[in-house]
């Protein structure tokens, strides 16, 4: 398996790029950031930088991690834009940029920058369209496309990205069309989710897959959840309950826990650090040298 890190999008862009150089030098295998502009709250005034420059910053400085969003708002720009966006980062770092892409769904960005906020329809037949348009860029010498939404009239691409192809993951757990667009456009999936979720989620996707001609080992897998290293079993417990996804225990039962993961066949596991502290280190070394170790470069 690999293990990557997904810190909280508030850091300062000089804290994000010290936490990024240490991951790197401790053998983690990714970076993730999120990709909004302000907090899904009624106070917005937080400190909020913006994904994509701060990638680009960290591609030219931090070497060997893979680097991605996680995920990117279709809503936000056309995703002929966005292609090109990630594109260039890839050239930046040499070939080790993920395009993450999801529908969109935070409303109070829409509504504050004047962004049109559609249905849940709307927005997930946007993104099956923007996957087509990513696709038609980076695998032709120029696009052209003819959609409900998005347009392209011989438009160019260069240069293409130096992956080939860049891959492109999808994110969300819809079952009926997100998991199926998943299937039918990406390279990779991600999705917040304890192992039952997991495993659930994974059999919906297989069967897509089955349904669309694909075979399912072509597509990466990767999950997130929040993670509490304790030795307080009543803690641990509490934070299972949690309503967002995590999971807790002592390093052996983190272990027991990533070990079915790894058996699920996940791929990558992605920790955020939004319950961690405002200083993670310390438990992102515990992490990756005593948790994750025995699973670290596994094969499901």
């Amino acid at each position: 398996m690999k293990f990557s890190f997904w810190p909280r999008p508030t850091h300062p862009f000089a804290t994000t790029l010290n936490l990024a150089h240490h991951v790197e030098k401790t053998g983690w295998d990714g970076f993730w950031l999120a990709d909004h502009f302000m907090p899904n709250a009624e106070d917005t005034s937080a400190p909020w930088p913006e994904a994509f420059t701060t990638l680009a910053a960290i591609a030219a400085s931090v070497p060997r991690i893979r680097l991605g969003s996680l995920v990117a708002g279709n809503t936000y720009r056309h995703p002929a834009v966005l292609a090109k966006m990630a594109a260039t980062i890839d050239h930046i770092c040499e070939g080790r940029m993920v395009l993450g892409l999801g529908a969109g769904w935070q409303e109070n960005e829409h509504l504050k920058y004047g962004l049109p906020f559609f249905d849940v329809p709307e927005r997930l037949a946007r993104l099956e369209e923007a996957c087509q348009v990513i696709k038609q860029l980076y695998e032709h010498p120029s696009g052209t496309f003819s959609g409900q939404f998005y347009q392209l009239a011989d438009a160019p691409l260069e240069p293409k990205p130096l992956q080939a192809p860049l891959p492109l993951l999808i994110g969300g757990g819809g079952e009926k069309v997100t998991l199926r667009i998943t299937a039918q456009y990406a390279d990779e999936w991600n999705v917040w989710g304890t192992v039952a979720t997991l495993k659930h989620k994974l059999a919906i996707l297989d069967a897509h897959c089955e349904r669309l001609g694909r075979d399912p080992s072509t597509l990466k897998r990767t999950a997130v959840a929040l993670v509490f290293l304790t030795d307080d079993d009543a803690f641990a417990e509490k934070m299972r309950r949690n309503t967002q996804a995590s999971i807790s225990g002592s390093v052996q039962a983190l272990q027991e826990t990533i070990g079915a993961y790894c058996n699920l066949g996940v791929d990558e596991f992605i920790v955020p650090d939004f319950n961690l502290g405002n200083d993670p280190i310390e438990t992102l070394d515990r992490l990756i040298n005593e948790v994750f170790a025995p699973f670290h470069g596994t094969l499901h």
